[in-house]
């Protein structure tokens, strides 16, 4: 119980700093802003986190909050690549409707520059493991090709986003994430579709 309250306090603190961020701004944003917003303390703050620097590197949990959500609304009868399609649609609205480019730009860059714990990359996020039973369970079903493993395809499709995040940012977001990757993502996942078999 103790570890779940721990959890739930550390997941309020996130949930109401990244809150902040996009409303007030990082800069203008305080500890006290934070505390205040999550209803925690201080000293709950400071046990989780040595400042404000450091929630910069939880962006991926918001990141994994949003596909645990996901996972309970996800339409059952969606085949494998209509459910990738929907997780990254879903993803990258939020992303562009609730977290500021700035902030986004900050996350990627500590990722560029941490030499230890690199959390997009970390293979025990909700993320991963989502997509490695996506991807088991569409190749089980014959919908997705299976002369690739599904940790391949999982670091294809994962490479795939951090390029589409890194590209907008890099651009400023001068054009649409959401639109952008509903147009070309399904075409990069065609190439994991089944070939059929050549006839003699």
């Amino acid at each position: 119980m103790a570890r779940k309250n721990a959890r739930n306090t550390r997941g309020r603190i996130i949930s109401a700093a990244w809150k902040l961020f996009y409303e007030q701004g990082y800069e203008n944003t305080t500890v006290e802003d934070i505390v205040f917003e999550s209803e925690t303390s201080k000293g709950s703050f400071y046990h989780y986190f040595e400042g404000k620097d450091a929630l910069l590197g939880t962006l991926a949990n918001v990141f994994d909050e949003k596909y645990e959500q996901l996972m309970e609304t996800m339409p059952p009868e969606m085949d494998a690549m209509e459910k990738l399609t929907y997780l990254n649609h879903e993803l990258f609205a939020m992303i562009e409707s609730s977290v500021s480019i700035d902030l986004l730009t900050r996350l990627l860059s500590t990722q560029l520059l941490a030499r230890g714990e690199k959390h997009l990359l970390d293979r025990d996020r909700t993320y991963f493991r989502l997509l490695r039973r996506i991807i088991a369970q569409g190749q089980a079903a014959g919908e997705l090709a299976a002369e690739r493993t599904v940790n391949e395809i999982v670091k294809a499709y994962a490479l795939w986003e951090r390029a589409l995040m890194y590209d907008w940012c890099l651009c400023g977001g001068e054009y649409s994430l959401v639109a952008y990757t509903d147009d070309m993502t399904p075409l990069f996942l065609e190439r994991f579709r089944p070939r059929p078999a050549s006839g003699r």
